[in-house]
């Protein structure tokens, strides 16, 4: 192959631009410790009143104001902390400052011989979790420990949407649309299931699929622009993907992957096929992303406009620059701020990050 010294040179340029955009990003904002007692924060939420609401896998959920910690919330469900299991999302009703509804995912072991995602309503009523009530649980349960998912997010029009990873079974859930696994749902905020969504009346499919396909879904947000849900997920060696969801579509997890097996060996049957939607973006080498914000704060001007991803594997965060259902760049930004579970822009415009063993961490301006 003949060399390409024209074509070498772009790509050095290109590589160092986006080495200097990063390090001029990454010297415009600091990662300050904020919360710290937690070792294994999954989620957070902020209450009118300002306090935050932090899920610990274990099965806590523990109540800050400010920097500190003022006690943990009473009635939390019994989870099977297994593996990648335990108390994972939480989100609040979008009229949560009248009705107090919020929801959680958690591994649940109701039903014996191991567990299963689960999605529970409830009130926050006085310290604790009243009027709960388990909208929905996968099944069948088992004892394997990975891939249980989970994130909320709701639409425009108040709909709920919560992922549950295919739960170690590749080879039988993603593909299956009468098995719970590898899928994201759509519920009404009541459970109900809502009437167009794409699978109700199909015989044999579970009428709360909203999409398919998919490996361990870890982050989902909504575009503050179009309203869309984006939605991330692991792939194994390789092949971590982010993409738009569409309702009834099919992305493909395990027939299509850019990923290969922890062993090095191949099993994907290619990466592109029509009838399957293709990722917005994908990652190889894998990043492990989790947890996931659109940026819309002023507080950050670099960033504004864009998407940040966290990134288990290198404890960084990712900036993708977003152009309507496009991701034009994808750049590591903040590293060393640890193994990034969860990334919330909270209502007082800055970003927070939840980093296992490191608590939460308030990233400013310098």
């Amino acid at each position: 192959m003949k060399f390409n010294r024209a074509g070498y040179c772009r790509l050095l340029l290109v590589a160092a631009f986006a080495a200097a955009a990063s390090g001029a990003q990454a010297a415009a904002y600091r990662a300050i410790p904020y919360v710290t007692g937690i070792d294994a924060p999954w989620s957070m939420v902020w209450l009118p009143d300002g306090d935050m609401l932090v899920t610990e896998k274990s099965g806590e959920i523990h109540r800050a104001r400010g920097r500190n910690l003022i006690g943990r919330v009473k009635g939390v469900p019994k989870v099977h902390n297994n593996g990648q299991g335990g108390l994972m999302e939480i989100a609040l009703h979008p009229d949560f400052e009248r009705n107090r509804v919020l929801y959680l995912t958690y591994s649940s072991p109701e039903g014996g011989g191991g567990s299963n995602t689960a999605l529970m309503r409830a009130e926050l009523r006085d310290g604790a979790l009243a009027a709960q009530e388990v909208l929905y649980k996968a099944g069948p349960n088992t004892r394997r420990g990975q891939h249980y998912g989970s994130r909320i997010e709701f639409d425009k029009a108040g709909n709920l949407y919560f992922s549950i990873g295919d739960r170690g079974a590749r080879g039988v859930n993603p593909q299956d649309l009468g098995r719970d696994g590898g899928k994201i749902y759509r519920l009404r905020d009541d459970g109900n299931i809502p009437a167009d969504n794409p699978f109700v009346g199909r015989e044999g499919a579970i009428e709360a699929v909203y999409s398919w396909g998919h490996r361990n879904p870890q982050g989902m947000a909504r575009h503050p622009g179009t309203g869309r849900i984006w939605v991330h997920e692991h792939g194994p060696r390789g092949g971590d993907e982010l993409n738009v969801l569409k309702a009834g579509a099919n992305y493909g997890w395990p027939i299509l992957s850019y990923g290969i097996n922890y062993s090095g060996t191949k099993f994907a049957e290619g990466t592109s096929r029509p009838g399957f939607e293709d990722p917005a973006w994908y990652w190889v080498p894998s990043i492990a992303p989790s947890g996931m914000a659109f940026v819309t704060s002023d507080k950050y001007p670099d960033w504004q406009g864009g998407l940040l991803v966290g990134s288990l594997k290198f404890n960084y965060l990712v900036y993708c620059e977003i152009d309507g259902d496009t991701v034009k760049t994808a750049t590591p930004v903040m590293e060393r701020i640890g193994r990034v579970r969860d990334v919330r822009q909270a209502p007082d415009g800055f970003i927070y990050v939840a980093a296992e063993g490191l608590g939460i961490k308030r990233i400013e301006p310098r």
